[in-house]
């Protein structure tokens, strides 16, 4: 009451009141037992990531250029890409657990002339030594394989010191796949030294700081 006047709060907006929607939902805390499943290969999809959401991701969290930079679970190799043209990364690695989207990300490549590093592997367990990445990016796998937080273990253990992890939000997954991400979250509070710097909505990044060891 101002002046003896009622004055009401202003409504939420649609992004708040999202984010209340999403915090009231259950979260299974990344306590799930059914292995990862393939997202089908949707070309509408391919070219909205390739041409919109990822030059906007990399402008928003203004990712550094010319860096070691590891996708996991890149899949098809949409967004291998993209980032190759946008980034001119030093390095650019893919991992995906799927031997057939590898084939096909591959032959993307190739037609496309984008150089990169293809690894057939599993993000709880990857094929790299310490500190071998200054950038590792998620497009959701975190939020759809089981145990999640080995896999955030092993991202915090492939990057550098003061390496950066960029990943989907809540929100995004549940804009792109709202059945499938029903309640799947990523337990991030595991991995305090995962420190968030930045957050656009669709995406976060975060900095390592200190040693983060592996799972």
């Amino acid at each position: 009451m101002v002046d003896g006047i009622i004055t009401a709060d202003p409504p939420p907006t649609p992004v708040q009141s999202l984010l209340s929607a999403l915090r009231r939902l259950p979260s299974d805390g990344g306590d799930r037992s059914e292995e990862y499943r393939a997202f089908p290969d949707m070309e509408g999809k391919n070219d909205r990531q390739a041409t919109f959401e990822i030059p906007l991701m990399t402008r928003l969290l203004d990712l550094p250029r010319g860096v070691r930079v590891l996708e996991v679970g890149c899949g098809r190799g949409v967004g291998l890409i993209s980032l190759r043209q946008i980034l001119e990364p030093g390095r650019l690695v893919g991992l995906d657990i799927d031997r057939e989207a590898l084939t096909t990300a591959r032959e993307r490549l190739d037609h496309t002339q984008a150089t990169a590093e293809l690894f057939w592997g599993d993000v709880r367990r990857m094929p790299f030594q310490d500190a071998s990445f200054d950038l590792v990016i998620d497009f959701g796998t975190c939020f759809h394989i089981a145990h999640p937080h080995r896999a955030l273990g092993e991202i915090a253990r492939v990057l550098d010191e003061d390496g950066i992890f960029v990943h989907e939000t809540r929100i995004a997954q549940v804009l792109s796949h709202p059945l499938r991400s029903l309640g799947r979250a990523m337990p991030l509070e595991w991995f305090p030294h995962l420190k968030r710097l930045k957050w656009r909505g669709l995406w976060t990044m975060r900095k390592k700081m200190g040693d983060a060891g592996g799972w």
